[in-house]
């Protein structure tokens, strides 16, 4: 069952995927022909462990050498060709292709499909927009892709949730010897791609909207469980019932002789912390620290910093998104990022980019000053339930910028059965 349900991947999705990269020809054709031997080589190791009892671990490794060596070489094609004009199209395959590892992953290997199928969309978010007006090609082959990775996602959490399953009784036959593919970075998965591409899963949480929407539709049977009311409850009617006891003051302090002493109220302070796990990098409950640097740090790689107060933090190099969380009067300096910088419940802080950032967030915070570099002036920044934050965008190669607020107040009309929401400049 699971060599024909592998099989009707590669017959399926991926033999679209195959047609467009022929379809769009020069060095996407080439590279998916790689792709194709990978897939063959991962199709044909399948089978193996269909057939066979698990291997020791110098015959795996001899087994899943045809498939890391054309995991290497589509990287290596990538890095060959840097100046292609497909290259969004070659780095999309690149970030992406290490999912056929997840044989190397127990006991979660759908997830790490998963992980590898979201590093990937940065690249093929691009291809998205590059080619959304020019050809449709593109865009399909795009989701092609896409949907390939999903469906090993599907087959790998139905056939072998807990890593490969190998359900034969025979003595595995072993090929010539190698290393395997890289085992996956531990560690928790990026944030949710940027742009949705495909359709959005809504099994999680499905049975509590349709008991909600059950007791929604009973109508007016839906009081019919509510207690009545009678004369003899209404306060209106016994004012005895609105008489009760005086509400509880908390002490201001606790007399003991001729001193009082206040409660203690502040929760005890924790220790700073810097830490990478797998990766993620967690700074928390820094304080007067102004020399955080993250170095080293890879392009799938998420920082988060918490409870941090005076605190500057840099980050060299790309990663794929930063979140600062619950911040006092604290500065963030990166160079790019793959999705997104976050501010969550912050106060007073200050953020800039010296390369791109393609999303910016704010919410629940009061005070965020963001200054732009030239590369960054088409972000997208969301904001809600914050104040004060203004953008800072430069002004030619002098070196100085142009304050911009952005809108806190709205106005809303009502035009017909629709509304019309307007911001509210301020000319204070």
């Amino acid at each position: 069952m699971s060599v024909n349900a592998y099989e009707d991947i590669l017959l399926g999705s991926f033999a679209n995927f195959l047609a467009l990269s022929k379809k769009i020809g020069g060095d996407v054709e080439v590279q998916a022909d790689l792709v194709k031997h990978a897939f063959n080589a991962q199709f044909a190791f399948v089978r193996t462990a269909s057939e066979s009892s698990a291997p020791s671990n110098n015959d795996l490794q001899s087994l899943l050498k045809p498939t890391s060596d054309q995991i290497a070489a589509i990287q290596s094609f990538r890095e060959k060709h840097r100046t292609s004009q497909y290259f969004n199209h070659l780095s999309a395959i690149s970030e992406s292709i290490p999912a056929l590892g997840w044989v190397c992953v127990a006991p979660t290997p759908g997830p790490y499909v998963k992980e590898m199928n979201d590093a990937g969309q940065f690249y093929t978010n691009r291809v998205l927009k590059d080619w959304k007006e020019k050809s449709a090609t593109h865009v399909e082959w795009a989701r092609a892709w896409i949907q390939t990775l999903t469906e090993l996602q599907q087959y790998i959490k139905q056939h072998h949730t807990t890593g490969l399953v190998w359900a034969g009784k025979n003595k595995p036959a072993v090929g010539g010897a190698g290393a395997p593919p890289p085992p996956p970075p531990c560690g928790l998965p990026p944030p949710p791609p940027m742009m949705p591409l495909g359709d959005v899963n809504a099994a999680e949480g499905g049975d509590d909207r349709s008991a909600l929407f059950a007791q929604i539709n009973q109508g007016e049977d839906i009081t019919k469980g509510l207690k009545k009311v009678t004369s003899e409850m209404q306060t209106h009617k016994n004012p005895s019932l609105r008489s009760g006891p005086a509400p509880y003051k908390a002490p201001a302090g606790i007399t003991n002789g001729t001193k009082s002493v206040s409660a203690p109220t502040a929760a005890v302070a924790k220790p700073p912390s810097f830490v990478r796990d797998g990766k993620k990098w967690l700074i928390e409950y820094q304080k007067g620290n102004s020399n955080l640097v993250v170095e080293d740090a890879e392009m799938n790689n998420v920082v988060y910093m918490f409870r941090c107060e005076n605190s500057s933090l840099q980050i060299k190099g790309k990663i794929n998104s930063v979140v600062m969380d619950s911040c006092k009067k604290c500065s963030l300096v990166f160079d790019s990022l793959v999705a997104s910088a976050e501010f969550v419940n912050c106060q007073s802080v200050q953020m800039q980019v010296l390369g791109k950032v393609p999303t910016i967030s704010i919410d629940k915070t009061d005070g965020c000053q963001m200054y732009l570099s030239a590369d960054s002036l088409d972000v997208e920044i969301v904001s809600s339930k914050s104040s004060e934050m203004n953008v800072m965008i430069p002004k030619g190669t002098s070196g100085d910028y142009v304050e911009q607020p952005i809108p806190e107040q709205f106005k809303t009309l009502i035009k017909g059965e629709s509304l019309n929401t307007t911001c509210v400049e301020s000319l204070g």
